[in-house]
């Protein structure tokens, strides 16, 4: 698959911070996805083990979720963990995996923030301006922002707010279980985001082609 080269990763934490600033105004957040229009839908996890990262896109029809493709890459871990910055620590492995593609996925769901993200450029987001393809962030853990009124049941949400700012959703994909963090990564928008992670989510908390991704990057770092 084409990717937009967009710049180096071998930053400190201070120019990616800045990079970050400089690319956020590119990140397109208010675009419906054309949900009747989606064939493809690939799940994008990475997996840290020993010093190495894995990362795993595996491509699925919609609405079925059969596995298509599924591609993998290994890379040593090139940045520390630091919140906020997952994009530089995972952004080199993803590179390779997204090079690796035959498919062409109509929209890419990544197991990281989109816009709900303190300088509005999660991974999702700042992939997605690689991929020049959708995006959707699925947040397992909230990074930023607050939300209220979440009921229990599956398909409930509750807006998600930063500064006055709405973001994203917390969205509950099972009954009962703890809610995902859904928000735009590139070329997207909240109310079809969060709408497509929910028809991706049948049986589990995990949207189904991120669970298989995990699932991938998992047996890949064994």
């Amino acid at each position: 698959m084409h990717l937009t080269h967009r710049h180096s990763w071998n930053l400190t934490p201070q120019e990616a911070i800045s990079l970050q600033k400089q690319l956020k105004g590119e990140v397109i957040s208010n675009r419906p996805i054309d949900l009747d229009g989606v064939k493809l839908v690939a799940g994008v996890d990475v997996s840290v083990k020993d010093g190495q990262s894995q990362a795993a896109v595996v491509v699925t029809t919609y609405p079925d979720f059969t596995p298509v493709e599924t591609v993998l890459a290994k890379h040593p871990t090139p940045f520390p963990y630091i919140p906020g910055l997952l994009s530089f620590r995972e952004g080199p492995v993803l590179e390779e995996a997204f090079e690796k593609l035959q498919s062409r996925p109509d929209v890419f769901l990544f197991d990281g923030m989109g816009i709900a993200h303190p300088r509005r450029i999660g991974i999702a987001s700042h992939m997605g301006l690689w991929l020049q393809r959708p995006t959707i962030g699925c947040g397992k853990t909230l990074l930023c922002g607050h939300y209220a009124n979440l009921g229990e049941e599956k398909g409930s949400f509750a807006s998600l707010i930063d500064k006055g700012e709405t973001i994203g959703v917390a969205l509950r994909t099972r009954t009962g279980k703890n809610p995902m963090f859904i928000s735009p990564g590139h070329m997207a928008d909240i109310p079809t985001a969060a709408e497509l992670v929910l028809r991706c989510s049948p049986k589990f908390r995990l949207p189904e082609p991120i669970r298989l991704a995990h699932n991938a990057a998992g047996r890949f770092a064994a």
